[in-house]
């Protein structure tokens, strides 16, 4: 039986850009401690059962080569930071969308992966890789580089507290990955992100409050947007004004963490009732309904894929050669 209406926390992260393996533990630490202060303190109030973290929370792109990435920080997943959350979540009855980590994969030979996963009592539900690395400067692989990619790449999880999917950072630039997950059945949009300044919450690029509200009232969707807090002594060369919110599916601000606060837990309520009525009922302002898909087929493909090799072969002079034979393509570019 589905829960109509809770709490959900996004929880922002001011912590230290781990350099190696053993560098996570103290941040997966941190998070749990904050994990349990948003449930403690805030489900009196209405129960808090969705806790999303921001991207880079366990570890980020901290080398600029993927080769690098692969030798010092990337993980393979599950591990010891997801079953660590996996016991807190049996212990609040609470799902975590995971603040992403580099993630390696056998299955996929020379990857690197940008991974946030949604974790339940039960484990992993969902496990979504990165689909448009910020670029030039991140190197990890998409799953578009990847001939004959066998793993859905715009999962969604069907859970009590609504059908869930998730989205990193920059993905949220590109419309096409948001409503495909609705398309693919999501609810509750989850972003997971770290939005660097000045492309935050103060005008007059205040990209974080306008593409997080645009993609809730567009696909007629919550969204749970978590972003990085990290100060530049934390996360070189980048600091990073948090601002993390909560939208409706008419794209109503429900809460928002106050911008340049750092470290802060912001909470609003879900109404799934409200939503699923919403799309049950309306006939205007529905767009996912009224999209005439047969006017836009698709593009022809622009960006170039990379296939991952052994060496390690994605840097940041790659990426910027990528970008221009790219821009090549695009008529009036």
């Amino acid at each position: 039986m589905s829960v109509q209406r809770y709490s959900v926390a996004a929880i922002q992260t001011d912590l230290p850009l781990p350099a190696s393996r053993n560098e996570m533990k103290p941040n997966t630490t941190r998070m749990l401690e904050l994990l349990d202060m948003a449930v403690t303190a805030y489900s009196p109030f209405l129960p808090v059962r969705l806790v999303v973290f921001p991207e880079f929370a366990h570890s980020g792109p901290a080398y600029p080569t993927l080769k690098e990435l692969r030798r010092k920080i990337a993980v393979e997943i599950p591990n010891e930071h997801i079953y660590r959350i996996q016991e807190k979540c049996k212990e609040l009855a609470v799902y975590v969308q995971t603040g992403s980590m580099l993630e390696l994969d056998p299955d996929y030979p020379g990857a690197v992966f940008n991974t946030t996963c949604l974790v339940g009592p039960r484990g992993i539900l969902l496990r979504y890789r990165k689909v448009y690395p910020w670029i030039p400067w991140e190197v990890h692989t998409s799953p578009h580089d990847i001939k004959d990619y066998k793993d859905e790449i715009f999962p969604v999880a069907e859970t009590e507290i609504g059908r869930i999917g998730a989205a990193i950072c920059y993905d949220w630039l590109f419309p096409e990955v948001i409503r495909q997950l609705v398309l693919n059945g999501a609810e509750i949009l989850i972003r997971v992100s770290a939005y660097m300044d000045p492309f935050g919450s103060t005008p007059p690029t205040d990209w974080w409050v306008v593409v997080n509200r645009c993609r809730a009232l567009e696909n007629v969707a919550f969204v749970v947007a978590s972003n990085q807090a990290a100060t530049m002594r934390n996360f070189p060369p980048f600091s990073w004004p948090g601002g993390s919110m909560i939208v409706d599916f008419d794209g109503r601000i429900v809460s928002q963490a106050t911008p340049g606060s750092g470290e802060q837990i912001t909470v609003g309520s879900i109404e799934l009732a409200s939503l699923r009525q919403a799309r049950r009922t309306r006939l205007a302002h529905i767009m996912p309904v009224h999209l005439r898909a047969e006017l836009h087929p698709g593009s022809d493909a622009v960006f170039p894929g990379e296939q991952p090799s052994a060496e390690g072969n994605l840097s940041y002079d790659l990426n910027r050669k990528r970008i221009e034979s790219a821009r090549r393509r695009v008529k009036g570019w």
